[in-house]
């Protein structure tokens, strides 16, 4: 009978390790070395610097579509769609990254991830600055794309480390400000930069960010707990040579299993947990459409409307400050979410109190679409377009900022592989979509399509709903949560 004051593992068939509890290595209250712990300035920097580093990465995504007109010209490609390529090979490499290198953090630390990411980040970049062809382009993006997954699938989890969580809604919502914007502000600066230098000096200035950006990652610390708790234990166990010191994170298999595990889970939950499979049919299809902006947008304000790269990229200002908005009002909003009722096991408000704020957003997003769809004829003035997209930012912005709360708060321990598969499907979703949007704009006109793209966004509204009712049989039906709220 195992004795209720210790615990064992069997790392093999034959040998069998006793864990003694006084030997436990865990955070004491008020540990300096817990990034709960650490001073406010310095948490608030943690934060800003994966804000920033994220943002990179997103505008590096979306400055792209800026000069696809100077590289069809470079190198005398009729199709623009082939050229859109490499905005889809981008996003691939997102989604893929994203899993693997999410998966690698929980292995050696997130740090050390960053670090190499960035590099590495940098270095891909830099091919395509200097590329004599578009293969070299569409290779080297996917790459950039997929060490530039470090920070979209790890950032949140890193702001979680560092974020008590009365505050982790505002934590994220400060990281999102850039991160939300961030496709906006890349066709901005892109335009200008087109305009008045080159589609190469895209490219420059994306690799000037980027080396910002590992400088401040230099500055960041390891927050990940696990990575922190096994380093003391290995440090004990080394200044005293006893080896009966261990931590709730020590690894009972090898680096390559937990690498397998962690990379299967996430698909496995994104086809077999209701809560992901709707969630991320939901969220996908948002963020698909948002991406899709970059396909209208030109077209709309470029072709239809004369003018110049740069100030049509001044357009999406409407999109950019939505979404500000929707960050400005998070106090209030966390006020609101603090009014529902508390979760007995937690005392915190139960994970649903965050939905409201995507019902609230799902109804936003579909009512720009259609403003925008329907004012995007010449003949309206200018400034019509551009505040629908208000509210189709501010829609965007809670989405996208209550749906990772969600995730983060059903899912718990398991919250990184949820999060994981989100963006396999959001950043699948949004490489694929723009290939067909050039099309469909053309033949369809902005009217209709931006019609067509807002009724199915009328159509999945009832998804939060039914999960902010819902939502709490629904997790007590997953066997997944169950465990890891155990």
């Amino acid at each position: 009978m195992e004795d209720s004051k210790s615990a064992t593992i069997r790392p093999s068939d034959d040998v069998v390790v006793l864990r003694e509890p006084q030997f436990e290595v865990k955070w004491k209250e008020g540990d300096p070395e817990n990034p709960r712990n650490w001073s406010v300035w310095y948490r608030s920097f943690i934060v800003a610097a994966l804000s920033f580093s994220t943002t990179v990465v997103v505008i590096y995504t979306t400055m792209y579509t800026s000069g696809v007109e100077g590289i069809q010209k470079t190198f005398n490609i009729s199709s623009e769609i082939i050229v859109l390529l490499g905005l889809t090979t981008n996003l691939f490499g997102l989604a893929i990254g994203s899993v693997i290198l999410s998966s690698l953090s929980e292995i050696y630390g997130r740090r050390y991830v960053y670090l190499v990411s960035a590099t590495l980040f940098g270095l891909m970049v830099l091919p395509v600055a200097l590329a004599k062809n578009i293969e070299t382009i569409l290779i080297c993006r996917f790459f950039a794309g997929f060490f530039g997954g470090a920070w979209i699938a790890s950032a949140p989890g890193s702001v979680t480390d560092v974020a008590d969580d009365q505050y982790r809604a505002l934590a994220i919502s400060c990281w999102s400000l850039g991160t939300m914007n961030g496709p906006v502000m890349g066709p901005i600066i892109g335009g200008f930069v087109y305009q008045y230098l080159d589609w190469r000096w895209i490219n420059w200035v994306a690799l000037i960010c980027s080396g910002v950006s590992l400088a401040l990652m230099f500055l960041v610390k390891e927050t990940y707990a696990p990575a922190l708790l096994r380093a003391r234990t290995l440090k004990i166990q080394k200044e005293t040579g006893d080896q009966r010191w261990w931590c709730a994170y020590d690894h009972e298999h090898s680096g390559l299993e937990i690498l397998k595990t962690n990379m299967i889970r996430p698909l496995r939950m994104a086809v077999t947990e209701p809560i992901c499979v709707f969630w991320n049919l939901y969220v996908g299809i948002v963020y698909a459409v948002l991406f899709l902006c970059f396909v209208a947008y030109p077209i709309v304000f470029q072709e239809l409307r004369g003018w110049s790269p740069g100030l049509a990229g001044l357009s999406y200002c409407g999109i950019g400050t939505g979404t500000a908005v929707a960050v400005v009002l998070e106090p209030f909003i966390r006020k609101i979410i603090h009014m529902h009722p508390k979760d007995p096991s937690t005392g915190r408000p139960v994970p649903e109190a965050a939905v409201f704020a995507v019902c609230a957003g799902s109804i936003m997003i579909p009512i720009g679409e259609f403003w925008f769809s329907w004012t995007a004829r010449p003949s309206v003035h200018w400034i019509s377009p551009i505040l629908a997209g208000l509210p189709f930012g501010f829609g965007n912005g809670l989405v996208f900022i209550y749906s990772i709360n969600y995730l983060a708060g059903s899912y718990t321990v398991y919250a990184a592989s949820s999060l994981a598969g989100n963006s396999i499907v959001r950043y699948g979703l949004a490489g694929v979509l723009p290939l067909a949007g050039n099309k469909m704009y053309r033949t369809m006109g902005a009217d209709w399509a931006g019609t067509m793209l807002a009724l199915i966004e009328v159509a999945l509204i009832p998804i939060p709903f039914i999960f902010y009712k819902y939502g709490h049989k629904i997790r007590m039906r997953s066997p997944m949560i169950v465990k890891g709220t155990r």
